[in-house]
């Protein structure tokens, strides 16, 4: 049962969506059923140990379409928000290739350093809370060092943090 709404998304407005297009930007859309498990810390000392909540979503074949063509053309696949990004690289995964198919699905894939990411190329994301799966994975994505680097920049700028506040975009 979905309990939040993918949060990264909510920056971006008609108008700013319009604008992306208007530079060639091509757009796809993830469906995502974020659950209560997303907001878990993680409660083992051992981070192998952890077990990843589901989370629902459906890609349709439209999505999967352009995710194939990008990848094909070299182009870059940016997720917006870390639940994107847990479904790109799971669904990835189904397939031996690393190949994005429309379906409907549950991703339980725990991403955290040491993962290696086969479709998502850069992502926005906001602001995590320590000791989450949601930090464990952007720390995976670009580096532990480097994101405790924008961390601490962040508290001295006194950005927001959490779902409604402000977002970073990182890559790969």
């Amino acid at each position: 049962m979905p309990v939040a709404a993918p949060t990264a998304g909510l920056h971006f407005t008609p108008e700013i969506l319009e604008r992306i297009r208007e530079r060639s930007v091509e757009t796809a859309l993830v469906t995502l059923h974020v659950g209560l498990g997303t907001f878990a810390p993680i409660r083992t000392e051992v981070v192998e140990e952890h077990r990843m909540h589901t989370e629902a979503y459906q890609i349709c074949e439209g999505t999967a379409n352009a995710i194939s063509r990008a990848k094909q053309q070299g182009r870059r696949v940016v997720a917006v928000g870390t639940t994107t990004v847990r479904t790109l690289e799971y669904a990835a995964g189904l397939n031996p290739e690393g190949t994005i198919t429309a379906h409907t699905g549950e991703a339980d894939i725990f991403i955290y350093p040491g993962y290696r990411f086969r479709v998502v190329d850069a992502m926005l994301t906001n602001f995590h809370l320590p000791k989450s799966t949601l930090l464990m994975l952007v720390c995976a994505f670009a580096g532990r060092e480097r994101v405790l680097r924008a961390y601490e920049h962040a508290v001295r700028q006194r950005y927001r943090f959490f779902s409604y506040g402000d977002c970073m975009f990182i890559e790969n």
